[in-house]
């Protein structure tokens, strides 16, 4: 069955302009966005992560671990009822560090972690639904940008 002139030009448009929501929020062009906070932002389903860790540790030690949760136009996600880990990887540890509501959107915790250069965190958020969204770090990438090293 053949559609409508009409009908195929907005089925065209609906779906050009759903290829470029997508692209418009995926986390190469998060990674290019200024993060509110400091922090480095991720997607998480209909969610923006932003993960801000204490960059300054050369020997593992107990460290704040922060992360924020926006929707696609920067409002603010309540975290009351949320909870959370963060799951980092650095050098050759493995830390899980619980994350709490700590304010209008944000979850923290504690963790004993070394700011090493590859560190990989994986954020898991579990809403008060039992919704649960994830979204996987690497806080360093950016301070690399450009770098090119054999």
């Amino acid at each position: 069955m053949k559609l409508p002139l009409i009908s195929r030009l907005f089925l065209s448009a609906a779906l050009l302009f759903a290829g470029h929501a997508a692209f418009a929020h995926d986390d190469a062009m998060l990674a290019k966005m200024t993060a509110p906070n400091g922090g480095q932002l991720r997607m998480a389903g209909p969610y923006h992560f932003e993960l801000l860790v204490d960059k300054n540790n050369k020997e593992a030690k107990d460290s704040p671990v922060t992360v924020y949760l926006t929707d696609h136009a920067e409002k603010k996600i309540s975290t009351a009822g949320a909870s959370g880990t963060a799951t980092i990887l650095a050098g050759k540890s493995k830390v899980t560090v619980p994350l709490t509501p700590s304010g209008d959107n944000k979850l923290s915790g504690i963790g004993k972690y070394v700011s090493d250069a590859h560190m990989k965190v994986v954020v898991s958020v579990v809403f008060p639904d039992k919704k649960t969204e994830q979204a996987r770090f690497s806080p360093f990438e950016s301070d690399h940008a450009g770098e090119h090293k054999h």
